[in-house]
């Protein structure tokens, strides 16, 4: 039987966790010689793949000395904080890494905490300590007054630290030391934790912590087995969060070697298993023997903080794409229940009287990753703006805030400073570094910093970093100054024409380029102004008989402003939609006709 030993790999956004598994995966000979190995080969997903982040949790295994380490890789964005929560009570230890120029960042903090609450015993890897700007002893300090302010233990706060380049798989335990590999963290890790300790004769108990879906065996449950055994063909009693028990059959039972799911018989305490045979088992069930019922305490998933409305295209052009694959209400119902099977900080509540429905997420990325996994299957659909979700707390009504870390060069600081606090934002750190560089962190309600990055990245021009990480909900900030600028509408359908835009261009910044199909309602600019106008994109200029040198020069129309689904999405306001196809992003206005609209705003 094998020594057990699970541990999580969590950090902040991009500090290197996907590329320390890698390492790990690498020198433990998972790889064989001849394999073509794919860098984060834990980030699956095509999105993962394509933005560099890791999005859902994923476990893998490698064999070191005589122990199975299994190895769960985290996503280190707060938006999918849900991911990380529940993982944390099916571990031994966490290897904390935070990056030697960067230090702690938002993250971090939240999975530090997340991670000493189960009252584990971090271990702390100094990543990138060849980077130029690399200050490791300093980010050490830093990581340990992290400690301290969280509250944790002395035990805690006598974390071991390596130091290491997890892109070419080096790990050292003092900055001097000569290593080429990976091993010192591998031994940290031994000496941390020792193996999990138990008995195959007692009465199973296993608690699920995450759900993943097979399309020829349903849904499947991951946990680990916390007493006894597990055995493939074995009936079981399931112990639901709502305190009902019902029975199953283990119809498969599956562990992880390597990157690879392997079936198995039987699996032993302290592993983590993957099982099928129940198609409604949930986060926070326990699966136990059936004679012996004995529940784990419910896991707890933090709520929700924002929501869109995901509604039926209403557009002219529905249906018009020949991408298009999914269109009705129906289509829409079934991809969000099959989204709900995995997806559980995730929730979808019917909208009455339209074809649509409400779905509440932990933040923006949350929700248009799940939007932009759908265009790619072929869903067509309207999305408005996202709306946080507000709270009551103590008879005072509470929103959800964030804190906001921001470094950009000192010349843009004040720019900055009176953006976010025009958003309600408060300062509460100022610091200047020698590279001419300002370091600033704020606590800001999430309403205001709906539709602030694009703005952020012009004021900086693009030499700014803004990270930003759910804090708290606190006391309602009253009414944000929202979008500045107002819209250019077309009033007209039919394709857009040169000449219409090459004139339209000095109201505002054009969306749309020449000879694009559009309809009237859909927004085709960005008006200079504050006002809405409506315009016609597609009139052509009059011919006449009379011919004069220079009257008929070429026109030069500026590239149209392109926007990627995020940026349309916190571009909008309350009366606009986004309209999402395979192949198109386009915006539009909630009631399409211009009297329509007028009438309802002199109102």
């Amino acid at each position: 039987m094998d020594k057990i030993i699970n541990i999580a790999v969590v950090a902040h956004v991009d500090a290197g966790k996907s590329t320390l598994v890698d390492a790990l995966l690498e020198q433990n000979g998972v790889f064989r010689a001849n394999e073509e190995i794919v860098e984060r080969v834990m980030d699956s997903d095509d999105i993962e793949k394509e933005r560099g982040i890791t999005i859902y949790s994923k476990n893998c295994a490698i064999r070191y000395n005589d122990y199975k380490i299994n190895i769960v890789d985290t996503p280190g964005h707060a938006d999918f904080s849900s991911e990380v929560e529940r993982i944390m009570k099916t571990v031994d230890t966490v290897i904390l890494l935070v990056d030697a120029a960067e230090g702690p960042m938002p993250q971090t903090r939240f999975v530090l905490k997340k991670a000493l609450e189960q009252n584990l015993r971090p271990i702390l890897f100094i990543n990138k300590i060849d980077k130029k700007d690399a200050r490791p002893q300093e980010v050490v300090d830093m990581t340990f007054d992290l400690f301290m302010e969280l509250n944790a233990t002395d035990e805690q706060l006598d974390f071991p630290i390596v130091y290491g380049i997890a892109r070419e798989g080096i790990a050292k335990l003092s900055l001097d030391e000569e290593s080429t590999t990976i091993e010192p963290l591998l031994k940290t890790v031994l000496n941390q934790c020792s193996a999990y300790e138990g008995n195959e004769t007692d009465p199973l108990q296993l608690q699920v912590s995450s759900l993943d879906y097979d399309s020829f065996i349903g849904r499947l449950g991951i946990g680990r087995v916390t007493k006894g055994a597990i055995k493939n063909g074995q009936t079981v009693a399931l112990s639901r969060n709502d305190g009902s028990v019902t029975s199953f059959r283990i119809s498969k039972l599956f562990v992880e070697e390597g990157i690879k799911r392997v079936e198995k018989d039987v699996a032993y305490y302290g592993d983590i298993v993957t099982f099928a045979g129940c198609p409604d088992i949930s986060i926070g069930d326990t699966v136990c023997d059936k004679d012996h019922v004995d529940p784990m305490e419910p896991i707890t998933i933090e709520r929700p903080t924002l929501s869109m409305d995901f509604l039926v295209n209403s557009s002219p052009f529905a249906g018009k794409d020949k991408t298009s694959k999914f269109l009705t209400s129906r289509h829409l119902k079934d991809r969000l229940e099959k989204e709900l099977e995995t997806n559980v900080g995730l929730e979808v509540e019917d909208l009455p009287g339209s074809d649509g429905y409400k779905v509440s997420g932990r933040g923006e990325l949350h929700l248009s990753i799940l939007l932009e996994n759908m265009r790619r299957e072929g869903y067509e659909l309207s999305v408005s703006k996202p709306q946080v979700l507000y709270k009551e707390i103590d008879g005072k009504k509470c929103e959800p805030f964030e804190k906001v870390i921001v470094n950009c060069p000192s010349e843009y600081s004040g720019t900055i400073i009176n953006d976010l606090q025009e958003r309600k934002a408060m300062l509460e750190v100022v610091n200047n570094d020698e590279n001419d560089y300002v370091h600033l962190e704020f606590s800001a309600p999430t309403r205001g910093l709906i539709g602030y990055r694009s703005a952020f990245i012009t004021n900086t021009k693009g030499e700014g970093v803004m990270v930003r990480s759910f804090e708290d909900y606190k006391p309602y900030v009253g009414e944000i100054v929202g979008r500045k600028n107002g819209v250019l509408v077309s009033m007209e359908n039919g394709k857009s024409l040169g000449f219409s835009l090459f004139n339209l261009q000095d109201r505002g910044t054009m969306i749309i380029g020449p000879a694009e199909e559009v309809y009237v309602g859909q927004i085709i600019g960005i008006n200079n102004r504050d006002n809405d106008l409506n315009v016609n994109p597609c009139k052509n200029k009059q011919l006449t008989n009379t011919r004069a040198s220079g009257s008929d020069d070429a026109i030069a129309l500026v590239r149209p402003k392109t926007f990627s689904l995020e940026e349309a999405l916190e571009f909008i306001q309350d009366d606009e939609l986004v309209e999402v196809t395979p192949s198109a992003i386009r915006l539009r206005k909630k009631i399409l006709d211009p009297d329509e609209r007028y009438r309802l705003n002199r109102k």
